[in-house]
């Protein structure tokens, strides 16, 4: 089984050395340039941590263009490693261990798009690697990792961004231009949903399973606790998400990309309350995660609410499962991921303007995160950025386990009054992992 210390530092350097020996391919751009800043004529040079669907998805996209090369493959699933590896040309090397990856010179940027248990450690130790990250959403599972892969990211100036593409399309880009215009006037609530109904059966109720052939099972767990394999949790994001341990639920599966427009276009800071409740009300299938669950976010003189279920023949003005409701006091927006219509209040709209476009079109959410690795500028879905989407999730789930509200002091990034909520948004690592406290 492999341990995170099984790579000695003296097994690095013996394969190190033998690496040396022949003439690589591809020179890092840590030589020919600044250290993780490509030169205007190098490949930028990318790994991949975690070979599922969304991890592949991205690193299709990255390597349509001709200055990104694939010169290492990280997944614990040798069927999916090998996969992953013809896709590509160049023959990527194989990596089994995270760790041996982020050792390589030949490795300038990592998109990480393990199991969300595993999101904060190797981002963190990616930047400690002087690697740049494409991190998949959800960017944590708690609290404490999204402040520690923040104040990583700016310890080790790394360029960062966070998987919510969607942010990138353009009709969330005129959505922001809508309400940004006042043509809504003033905004005190917005409503933000993902309903669905998978019906009792939930993802289903197939038997623990014995260790699928080359699953290095002990190394996916990694952090987390441990437990039998079971077909869902490895199959794909859409059913590991029953699985609270490694996924935090189906909130931070649906939850980023919804919650997100509205913090991008009201410009929202972090929430000072944060309510929700719920449960696990009719799902009856393997998993242990919540069903249902509504929070309420309170920011200074506005509100934002969350509803998903995961068990509702309900639609929302009998449009689709997904959306997002902004109501000003001259009209409401509905917006999904693709349209956005405005019903306006009275004839308190007949004067309004089309909104002039203030959103830059986007070259694609990967090529912005490649463009911004050479000119060492932010991208739009930084970690800076998503932390304020970020914290809402992470405290809507402590909230719920808790039954209780909490308080959040923006100004010091602090749960107030509670302790155990505020013990509980530190992450307790399964030995011998360990949580990176010196990032908080």
């Amino acid at each position: 089984m492999s341990k995170p210390d099984q790579l000695s530092r003296r097994q690095f350097m013996r394969k190190s050395a033998v690496a040396g020996a022949a003439v690589p391919l591809y020179v890092s751009s840590s030589v020919l340039a600044q250290p993780g800043k490509p030169g205007a004529n190098d490949r930028i040079q990318l790994g991949l941590i975690g070979a599922g669907g969304m991890g592949r998805g991205n690193l299709r996209n990255c390597t349509r263009y001709d200055d990104v090369v694939v010169t290492g493959i990280c997944e614990v699933w040798k069927e999916r490693r090998d996969a992953t590896i013809a896709e590509h040309k160049g023959k990527p090397k194989p990596y089994n261990e995270y760790r041996e990856l982020l050792q390589q010179k030949d490795v300038d940027a990592v998109i990480i798009a393990s199991p969300p248990h595993w999101h904060a450690l190797q981002a963190i130790e990616a930047c400690e690697a002087g690697k740049d990250i494409y991190l998949q959403k959800p960017m944590t599972l708690h609290l404490a990792e999204s402040l520690a892969v923040k104040a990583a990211v700016k310890k080790h100036k790394r360029i960062s961004q966070v998987g919510t593409q969607i942010h990138a399309g353009e009709n969330y880009h005129r959505v922001v231009d809508h309400v940004r215009s006042g043509n809504l006037g003033k905004i005190g609530v917005a409503r933000t949903f993902n309903l669905l109904n998978m019906g009792v059966e939930g993802v289903g109720n197939d038997p623990n399973c014995d260790v699928p052939k080359g699953l290095d099972w002990e190394l996916w767990v990694g952090p987390g606790p441990m437990r039998p394999c079971h077909p869902m949790i490895i199959k794909w994001s859409g059913t590991h998400s029953a699985f609270m341990a490694y996924s935090g639920g189906w909130s931070p599966c649906w939850a980023p990309h919804i919650i997100d427009l509205p913090v991008w276009a009201l410009d929202l800071g972090l929430p000072t309350m944060v309510s929700s409740s719920g449960g696990r009300y009719v799902c009856r299938d393997a998993g242990d995660a919540y069903d249902t669950q509504e929070t309420v976010l309170q920011y200074p003189g506005f509100t934002l609410t969350w509803m998903m279920s995961q068990i509702s023949a309900y639609r929302f003005d009998l449009k689709g499962r997904v959306g997002i409701y902004f109501h000003g006091v001259n009209g409401t927006l509905y917006a999904d991921y693709g349209t956005h219509q405005i019903v306006p209040e009275g004839d308190r709209m007949k004067d309004a303007k089309e909104p002039e476009k203030s959103v830059p079109d986007s070259p694609g959410h990967e090529r912005e995160w490649l463009d911004c690795i050479r000119s060492r500028k932010q991208p739009i879905c930084n970690v800076f950025y998503h932390h304020k989407v970020n914290v809402p999730i992470v405290l809507g789930t402590l909230s719920l386990k808790l039954g209780r509200s909490i308080q959040y002091d923006p100004a010091t990034e602090k749960i107030v009054g509670d302790q155990e909520a505020a013990a509980l948004s530190v992450p307790t690592y399964r030995d011998p992992w360990k949580f990176p406290e010196q990032y908080l």
